[in-house]
């Protein structure tokens, strides 16, 4: 099997843009796209690809192979499908709590398609056991979506149903979880930036 994470640096992450700077976001995201690579190796998989539409902070990228495709992120994702001829398993890049515990959990299950959700019914991870028979359809409510592309291919879904992979780095409350659970590079950068504060009985992110 392979890992395919999608990433785009320039202008990455806006709806972070009131707590971080552009130059900020884009360094965050480099550094979760290497942790998440460094995941997936240590959950033991060998063959892993970056789908980019750029290569714009890849060019000096030695722990994967950097596929260039200038479409949109469904239109790529597609082609790399229609393409494979083993198991895939597409992995966000913005998933820096991701652990291999959980990427080995995601590979031992056994439907035909298994289903990492994330927040407000988005996919953080789609595990596709015949790849070629499958199509992807991300943005906006992709779970459902994804649910039902399986369910009309005649594909079983699996749902693997994790706090910590759910997470992906969106919004600045995303970074309190980072903050609270994370560890690595990631972890260490926003912790240079911000602190975590109570307030009304909830922990909110503080500027240091």
């Amino acid at each position: 099997m392979k890992a395919v994470i999608p990433y785009k640096k320039a202008g990455a992450k806006s709806r972070l843009s009131p707590v971080l700077s552009l130059e900020e976001r884009e360094e965050l995201v480099e550094l979760m796209l290497n942790q998440v690579i460094d995941t997936l190796k240590e959950a033991g998989i060998e063959t892993i690809d970056i789908l980019s539409p750029s290569m714009y902070g890849l060019e000096n990228m030695t722990k994967a192979t950097v596929i260039l495709d200038r479409n949109d992120l469904n239109e790529a994702l597609n082609l790399y499908l229609e393409q494979a001829e083993e198991p895939v398993m597409i992995v966000m890049a913005d998933l820096p709590l991701l652990s291999p515990d959980h990427v080995k959990g995601i590979i031992s299950t056994e439907g035909d398609v298994c289903i990492v959700p994330g927040k407000g019914g988005g996919t953080n991870v789609l595990f596709i056991k015949n790849p070629s028979d499958y199509r992807v359809r991300y943005y906006g409510s992709s779970f459902l979506t994804h649910c039902s592309i399986a369910e009309e291919a005649g594909q079983n879904v699996e749902i693997y149903d994790s706090f910590l992979a759910g997470i992906d780095i969106d919004e600045p409350e995303d970074l309190v979880e980072l903050l609270i659970h994370g560890s690595g590079a990631s972890k260490e950068y926003i912790s240079k930036k911000f602190r975590l504060e109570i307030s009304r009985g909830r922990v909110r992110l503080a500027p240091i």
